[in-house]
């Protein structure tokens, strides 16, 4: 389990078919083989590592559900070591586990923050709510408004410079993970809008 904020950026080392190498410093300190990293918001786990790198498998399903495969050589990824237990919990809680992706519409500067607009998919904007928690790249983020094909989020400016936000333009693609709380309450609410009702006639009818 992650907070979703960001320890340091890493640099896309080489990726081939099914792996992939992170250039990076601050988060081998007491890096193992087995721990999970998150890498962009995917939660990885750390097959090698070496003075200044960590190697991690990518699923098939990893890159269909995420911006990975977009990233080039050289490219700059956000990275977070999971949470320890007793340590403050500063974001909110993020699994890793990314959702799906978005584009962004625009970067409008607001006062101190920036704005930021994010195209999704319905079945995620679903999960997401004005006020609720998103994780963007892996990044804790409050949301500031939500429609039917898009969500807004603020972003104050040390949050842009300490992650790969710095480097984002409109249309750059980012990995989402909704709420975890919304993805178990909307599975419980199709859940009981589908199954049948528990009535005497059902009981005897199915042999109970």
């Amino acid at each position: 389990m992650f907070t979703g904020i960001i320890e340091e950026t890493g640099k896309l080392k080489n990726f081939r078919a099914g792996s992939l190498e992170i250039s990076c410093t601050k988060i081998l300190d007491d890096i193992k083989i087995g721990d999970s990293i998150s890498t962009n918001g995917i939660c990885l786990t750390v097959t090698d590592f070496g003075k200044n790198f960590f190697a991690a498998d990518v699923m098939p399903e990893t890159l269909r559900r995420t911006s990975l495969s977009e990233i080039n050589s050289g490219g700059i990824v956000n990275l977070e070591r999971a949470l320890k237990i007793g340590e403050r919990f500063g974001g909110h809680i993020v699994s890793g586990h990314v959702d799906g992706t978005g584009k962004i519409l625009s970067i409008i500067p607001e006062g101190n923050a920036l704005l930021i607009e994010i195209a999704a998919e319905k079945i995620l904007l679903r999960q997401i709510a004005a006020k609720g928690s998103v994780a963007l790249d892996g990044i804790s983020l409050t949301v500031v408004d939500a429609g039917e094909t898009k969500f807004s989020v603020s972003m104050i400016p040390h949050t842009r410079e300490v992650t790969n936000f710095k480097f984002k333009r409109v249309g750059s693609a980012v990995n989402i993970e909704t709420d975890v709380l919304a993805k178990y309450i909307e599975r419980l609410i199709v859940f009981k809008n589908s199954a049948p009702e528990l009535t005497e006639d059902f009981l005897t009818t199915n042999g109970f």
